[in-house]
């Protein structure tokens, strides 16, 4: 007579799979932080960098442009800090124990999503199933 014994349910990921996560989000953040650098550098040239020597009709064209790669820019530039923000997030999720457990259904996200989106807070059953 076998007994079988219900399978045992992971509820959280062990202290050596979140250290492997955190040097993910370690990395992410790095990148994103020197992207971010970049950004807000390219948005004090464009500030700085005028087009006086241009007149009339073509000015404001290049005027126009310029106003608009800066809303891009700067659009982009609170994008890029929001992900940082997540990431960091994500960091304080792993120093308090909260890591990797969807805020929806309080399973474990798969691993394979959390190592594409590493700042994730919900399973991906759990996002699809927000309507």
């Amino acid at each position: 007579n076998l007994s079988i014994m219900p399978k045992k349910v992971k509820t959280k990921y062990s202290t050596a799979e979140l250290k492997v996560f955190e040097k993910l989000i370690n990395r992410k953040k790095e990148t994103a932080q020197k992207e971010l650098d970049f950004i807000k550098e390219s948005l004090l040239r464009k500030h700085l960098a005028g087009t006086d020597s241009t007149q009339g009709a073509l000015k404001t064209l290049e005027d126009g442009a310029d106003t608009m790669e800066k809303e891009s820019l700067s659009q982009l530039a609170g994008r890029q800090q929001k992900f940082i923000n997540n990431l960091e997030n994500a960091l304080i999720r792993i120093k308090n124990g909260t890591y990797g457990i969807c805020k929806d259904t309080g399973k474990l996200i798969d691993k394979k999503r959390l190592q594409a989106v590493p700042h994730a807070t919900q399973s991906i059953e759990a996002k699809l199933n927000r309507g």
